[in-house]
């Protein structure tokens, strides 16, 4: 068994990139070697910012080709078809035949069994492999017509100890890489995959990124454990870190103990995001001014370390600067300079956002029962901090910067959290607002958001969001049902409506706000599916729910789940579908309307009236429950129609000889459907 050992050496790739080139290029490999017939016995692949290295083991050096009969062209097609078809399969002239088949008469051909040599194959599957791997972002240079993800300045190719022979655009394969930083004087030649790693390990190159991590994150708490400190590493940024050198080492770097008087959000961003260090806090979880410096230099004279410190330290001083300046702006005054930030070119500015909200603003705090003045305030100045200088330097922070400004001024603490708050969530998995003020004005600004994209025309099509109305309502919907919110959507999304027109801004349709309904329960789909609620269950509420009761439809489908498949499910799983299925059959041979109105007068069984005062008794259940129902209960009072429903059946024949008879009991099990339907649209579930 053989190994083959691949590198392509090229400049710097950003981190994203190799992890996408490592497993992308990796799974062409499989997927040709599975194609091929070719068997391994372990795979792995490797990336540091400029080795890309894929290494397979356990390889045979033959594989048999078996025998087999191919269909090529049509006979009459074109000569054309006939010669690539023999030319795609390497196969003589002479060994294509005609034959006749169900669509016509088409050449063939018998590929007869053989044995190839996979070094051979390999020489035809890499090139090819390179040539389909797409790179999210590549580049050109010199004269060369290869796009990669970086300039591509060496490929290593090694099957068995020998070099696997090809060429690929402007290089050819070779065994030759290159261990140092100037590379016309660190080409060396490499016998295998063994040798190449010796070769790095001298050089204290570590090709396996998850080695590299490790070693980071042990140095990161051995200098935590000495200095008594704590590290809260974001993993993303680890592996990003981890992908920017080959030669980690750990460096501790400090600033100036006054610059952890500004907050530390802006702190932690410009350590994290705009220089890829690593902050450590004391024991308390409080920032700290010392920080993790990784480079891929070793820093035996304190060059680097003092190199760093001084970058950090000039980012924080102006960052200091803005701070002292932006909080002592009144947020108020600034509203009025929103005018200057577009909203978006067809729904004016961020002054014309926040007036809409403010009066939407009313509105929810009666609904929540709120204190209106807080509310609005909120509303008012909670995109103000966007004309600081600081968000203009740290666009990520926006909501954050204005709640400590906020808080500099001397708002109320629920104003500051809603300014900081109503961005929430982040993700589609991120963090809520939870404080009441925080949820009404996060509510109402992403209402006012989804009216004015879908007044403009602008609603998502198939997989196009440009404005991330998607996440926008998926967000909303979590903000209502995880704070189980009882709230007139229509009436909210209504009045946005009219806000947009009382500002003069035209929409070019008039507005279907049951599409903002319909976008929302589509959402709301999504929503049930991440809590594992059966898809026929989904679609039996949502489907069937004329309301904007989102928190109502959650909870039914979280309860039927849960009760589905244990005997209350199945008794009234069982009970509904024997009624619909005698129902739909009768139906057929009745051709009267049945409207669900039996005439009690006309029942001459027991058994028809204990079923008919039944239904009543839950349809008067069903009125009484304006909110706050129980649905357990529910369940529990609709699944105890069964016995009685039994019965019926038992003793009362439906297809009565008596035309009026048999109508009236149609319209008595119509009735019975159409109070099971109240809670949801049952026919819609899979099973009994």
């Amino acid at each position: 068994m053989s190994e083959l050992f691949l590198e392509l050496f090229s400049e710097e790739i950003p981190s994203e990139l190799q992890k996408n080139a490592r497993e992308g290029i990796l799974k062409l490999f499989t997927e040709s070697f599975d194609k091929l017939d070719i068997n391994f016995k372990s795979k792995k692949s490797y990336s540091t910012p400029k080795r890309l290295v894929f290494f397979f083991d356990g390889i045979p050096e033959k594989i048999e080709k078996k025998g087999m009969t191919i269909k090529g062209p049509k006979v009459g097609a074109p000569a054309i078809a006939l010669e690539g078809f023999i030319k795609s399969n390497n196969i003589n002239r002479a060994e294509v035949f005609e034959q006749n088949i169900e669509k016509g008469r088409f050449f063939f051909a018998k590929i007869s069994p053989k044995i190839t040599l996979v070094k051979q194959e390999l020489a035809k599957i890499i090139p090819d492999i390179l040539n389909k791997y797409s790179w999210k972002k590549s580049m050109r240079w010199a004269d060369h017509s290869l796009a990669w993800g970086r300039p591509l300045k060496s490929i290593l190719a090694l099957f068995d100890n020998q070099v696997i022979q090809f060429s690929f655009h402007h290089l050819l394969s070779s065994n030759l890489t290159f261990s140092d930083e100037i590379i016309e004087e660190g080409q060396k030649k490499i016998k295998n995959f063994r040798s190449y790693l010796k070769l790095l390990d001298r050089k204290k190159i570590i090709l396996d990124q998850n080695l590299r991590k490790q070693l980071i994150v042990k140095q990161i708490d051995k200098i935590c454990r000495t200095r008594k400190l704590k590290k809260k590493l974001d993993e993303k940024l680890l592996d990003e870190v981890v992908d920017l050198v080959e030669k980690p080492n750990v460096l501790v770097g400090k600033f100036n103990m006054s610059f952890l008087n500004i907050p530390k959000e802006i702190l932690i961003t410009s350590m994290q995001q705009h220089h890829k260090y690593f902050p450590l806090f004391n024991q308390e979880d409080n920032l700290t001014n010392i920080f993790i410096i990784v480079t891929n230099l070793e820093d035996k004279k304190g060059l680097v370390k003092i190199g760093n410190e001084r970058v950090i330290s000039a980012r924080l001083s102006d960052a200091k600067f803005f701070w002292e300046k932006n909080k002592a702006q009144s947020l108020v005054k600034q509203v009025g300079k929103l005018k200057s930030i577009n909203f978006f070119s067809k729904l004016g500015t961020m002054f014309h956002k926040v007036q809409r909200i403010r009066k939407l603003g009313a509105m929810i705090a009666d609904q929540l029962n709120l204190n209106k003045e807080k509310v609005e305030i909120s509303a008012s100045i909670c995109k103000a901090d966007l004309l600081s200088d600081l968000v203009g330097e740290y666009p990520e922070l926006q909501g954050i910067l204005g709640s400590y400004f906020a808080s500099a001024q001397g708002f109320d603490d629920d104003i500051s959290i809603a300014i900081m708050e109503h961005y929430l969530p982040l993700g589609l998995d991120g963090k809520i607002p939870k404080k009441p003020i925080s949820v009404a004005v996060s509510i109402i600004d992403k209402i006012d958001t989804l009216v004015g994209f879908f007044g403009i025309g602008e609603k998502p099509t198939g997989s196009k969001d440009p404005f991330a109305l998607r996440r926008t309502a998926y967000g909303l919907l979590r903000i209502i049902i995880e704070n189980n919110l009882s709230i007139q959507l229509k009436n909210l999304t209504n009045y946005s409506n009219t806000l947009y027109l009382e500002q003069g801004f035209k929409f070019p349709k008039q507005l279907n706000l049951n599409a903002i309904t319909n976008f929302l329960r589509d959402r709301l789909r999504n929503y049930l599916k991440v809590k594992n609620v059966r898809y026929d269950i989904i679609e039996a509420a949502v489907s069937s729910q004329v309301s904007d009761d989102f928190v109502s439809l959650y909870k039914k489908c979280l309860t039927l789940n849960k009760y589905l498949k244990k005997d209350l499910g199945k008794n009234i799983l069982t009970t509904y579908k024997r009624v619909s299925n005698i129902l739909d059959q009768e139906k057929k041979t009745v051709n009267l309307k049945i409207t669900g109105e039996p005439n009690s007068i006309l029942f001459n069984k027991d058994e028809e009236k204990l079923l008919f005062d039944q239904i009543n008794e839950v349809r008067k259940y069903f009125s009484s429950m304006i909110k706050n129902e129980n649905y357990e209960k529910t369940l529990e009072i609709l699944s105890s129609t069964k016995k009685t429903t039994d019965n019926f059946f038992e003793n009362v024949v439906v297809n009565d000889e008596n035309e009026n008879m048999k109508k009236n009991r149609l319209e008595l099990l119509e009735m019975f459907c159409n109070t099971f339907d109240n809670f949801i649209d049952f026919s819609k579930i899979e099973g009994a």
